[in-house]
């Protein structure tokens, strides 16, 4: 029996209005970042353990079914970037597979944690957030933190995709950790921050100690 083309047209047409997207397979992709980025883009960025994990509804969807979020409690240790009162809870998706992120809900983890602020005073975190074991992190890395990461903020962090490559523009700096070492957590990553010197460039700077005037002036190569 012959089908006409308005008919087809139909039948999509059902099929769509029938179909949702949480029923179809979901991934969450994220592109690397080095840990400056993270931190000049996120809103909080907290040192903290977490003490305390439940489901809970955070409204409905389009369909009326209930959003179901993960909240975690937290002790906050240390904050970094964020606002003026402390942090209480963080809150993500409850599968990996929209970007949920699985925590250590003992209190016997430490964990560096960047996500995004929410009006309640929370904050919400998605697997493309920056989030580490604090013990896993390099001194310099802890030391940035607390200020040569937003020394950079103003420069750009490029990544190496293939050689050879190269920074077009002077507040830029290469990352090529991915291309040379084969690996997010390279040299650069660990031990590098991009920093803004006096005349508008930036430059990696290695070290735990803070750039010296001498690193930080025009003149210096």
């Amino acid at each position: 029996m012959p089908f006409s083309v308005n008919g087809i047209l139909g039948t999509l047409a059902l099929l769509l209005l029938l179909w949702r997207p949480e029923e179809q397979a979901e991934a969450c992709s994220c592109a690397p970042v080095h840990p400056q980025e993270a931190f000049c883009h996120a809103d909080v960025v907290i040192r903290a353990k977490v003490v305390g994990e439940r489901e809970v509804i955070s409204g409905n969807d389009i369909y009326g079914n209930p959003i179901k979020r993960i909240q975690y409690d937290i002790k906050q240790i240390k904050m970094f970037k964020g606002p003026n009162q402390d942090i209480e809870a963080v809150f993500t998706a409850p599968v990996s597979a929209v970007c949920g992120v699985t925590l250590d809900a003992t209190g016997k983890k430490e964990y560096l944690i960047s996500g995004k602020a929410e009006a309640d005073g929370s904050m919400h975190v998605t697997l493309c957030d920056y989030i580490m074991l604090w013990d896993s992190l390099s001194a310099t890395q802890k030391k940035s933190l607390s200020h040569r990461y937003q020394m950079g903020c103003d420069c750009k962090i490029v990544r190496c995709p293939s050689l050879p490559c190269s920074i077009s523009a002077p507040e830029e700096c290469l990352w090529t950790d991915l291309m040379i070492e084969k690996q997010v957590h390279g040299r650069q990553t660990n031990h590098y921050a991009c920093v803004k010197r006096a005349d508008g460039s930036c430059s990696w700077y290695r070290g735990v100690t803070p750039p010296k005037k001498e690193f930080l002036d025009a003149e210096d190569p």
